[in-house]
């Protein structure tokens, strides 16, 4: 197999592992508001709308494999991380209640999960927008060599 060949493998797994992880969080968000009854707050909206055309997006880029594909979902996976950095910062206590943006509602720190004592859903957000954003960041530096 020729190393072209052999590089469009390996990034099309790892698009496929992006996929499987943003399809794996938006089902999770899904099961978290639908089935646990959970009510997302104003940050957990923002960062659905990150997430939620990220599983179309990544999904196009793979059947044919398409490199372009990173430079539209790796906008949506920084927004979307940004957002979840702050909700998490939020949550923690870091940053003063006084400055989040769930007025009305669901309050932003409502503590629905805690695993571990320290997993929230907050964090479960920016674990996997990390993930996302590491794995898009590896396919553009393979097939850019």
């Amino acid at each position: 197999m020729s190393q072209p060949d052999k590089t469009s493998n390996t990034a099309w797994t790892i698009l496929f592992l992006c996929w499987l992880l943003a399809s794996g969080s938006a089902l999770g968000s899904v099961f978290f508001s639908h089935v646990m009854e959970f009510a997302p707050c104003v940050l957990c909206w923002y960062q659905r709308i990150c997430l939620f055309p990220l599983v179309i997006i990544l999904a196009t880029g793979l059947f044919p494999f398409d490199k372009s594909v990173v430079k539209y979902a790796l906008p949506l996976a920084v927004a979307g991380w940004l957002t979840a950095l702050y909700h998490t910062l939020l949550y923690s206590g870091i940053i003063p209640e006084s400055m989040q943006p769930c007025t009305q509602g669901v309050s932003c720190t409502e503590e629905y999960i805690n695993l571990f004592g320290f997993v929230t859903i907050p964090m479960l957000s920016l674990l996997s927008f990390s993930l996302i954003i590491v794995l898009l960041m590896t396919i553009r530096r393979r097939v850019a060599a």
